[in-house]
């Protein structure tokens, strides 16, 4: 079985996308651009002073890549001038506009919504709150996405459980106390996003330290109410909920705690009940499986601009980069 990544690269070779990598500062950045160029996964464009690029860039080959700086770009004007439109209402003048369009990241997700890329890969440098703070302000949720929500892509070595061993996780880096409302519609666009990403049929599991009122707390109670909205506002969809962990993965567990569930026991979404412990189990699973961790991924933004985790390697980039372009080609349909 081939993994995640391969498959996953394999899809986004097909389809000519451009992704802007914008911490041009970091040699995780230019290793996973001269990777995605050399494989073919992507059209990139790097953010930067070319000299000093070429500089940390060392022998690595980088002529497959484009280098845009930003003081010298000739869309640089326009970019400021569309900034300052989305964001005079709060009070910002064109010289605060002009100030914040030399932040690479900033000039990097205003290229994608000019459309002059198809996606944005960040984070290696940033945290997830400065990665996704311009992609909140100039990229906005989706018109069709209740809310705006991250994920990671878990594929486990040698594992029986979920799709050959491939999960996701939500929300794991986004959502930090999410409402019932919120769990519900994550759930929803979760297993969209699966079907899309892993092209396996979702199996949903609303986890928990209980299975079927084993338990009784508010938050077993907002896990079990959240499944309840779930299953109102997706009838077709398999979610279930509040299960723990054995018994969402496990056969044998989920048949003995969950009879007759369509998920107990199949499990290949988890949905966690906050950024706790969503954040705690993919590190976990990372570090202690030896999983490839993809993400956190967004989901339910206009158009992709995607997080890392600040321990990525240049391969969970190359990763990043791959899903942005499926997600950018699914978003044109």
């Amino acid at each position: 079985m081939a993994k995640f990544l391969d498959k996953i690269s394999e899809r986004a070779q097909k389809l000519n996308k451009t992704i802007v990598l914008p911490e041009t500062d970091d040699i995780r950045t230019l290793q996973a651009a001269a990777k995605a160029t050399e494989r073919g996964i992507a059209k990139i464009i790097l953010i930067g002073k070319e000299a000093e690029i070429k500089e940390l860039a060392g022998d690595l080959d980088l002529s497959g890549a484009t280098i845009i700086d930003p003081e010298t770009y000739e869309k640089k004007d326009e970019y400021v001038n569309a900034f300052y439109e989305l964001r005079k209402h709060k009070g910002i003048s064109m010289e605060n506009a002009a100030e914040v369009m030399k932040d690479y990241l900033y000039f990097g997700v205003m290229m994608v919504k000019q459309d002059d890329a198809d996606g944005l890969v960040a984070g290696a440098v940033h945290s997830s709150s400065d990665t996704l703070r311009p992609a909140l302000q100039i990229i906005k949720t989706a018109p069709d996405a209740a809310i705006a929500s991250a994920f990671f892509i878990i594929s486990v070595p040698d594992c029986e459980y979920g799709s050959d061993g491939t999960f996701l996780y939500a929300d794991s880096g986004m959502v930090e106390m999410p409402s019932v409302e919120d769990l519900a519609n994550i759930a929803i666009i979760s297993a969209d996003t699966f079907k899309l990403l892993v092209q396996d049929e979702p199996k949903v599991a609303m986890l928990s330290y209980s299975t079927y009122g084993s338990a009784k707390s508010p938050l077993t109670e907002k896990t079990i109410a959240a499944t309840k909205l779930a299953k109102e506002l997706a009838p077709d969809l398999l979610v279930d909920g509040e299960l723990q962990v054995d018994a969402a993965i496990v056969p044998s567990v989920g048949a003995k705690k969950c009879p007759g569930s369509p998920v107990a026991g199949k499990a290949n979404v988890f949905i966690f009940p906050d950024l706790n412990c969503g954040n705690i189990a993919y590190k976990i699973s990372q570090r202690l499986a030896k999983a490839e961790a993809y993400g956190p991924i967004t989901q339910g933004l206009a158009k992709p601009i995607n997080d890392l985790s600040r321990g990525c390697s240049d391969e969970d980039i190359v990763g990043a980069v791959a899903i942005s372009c499926v997600q950018a080609a699914a978003k044109e349909q």
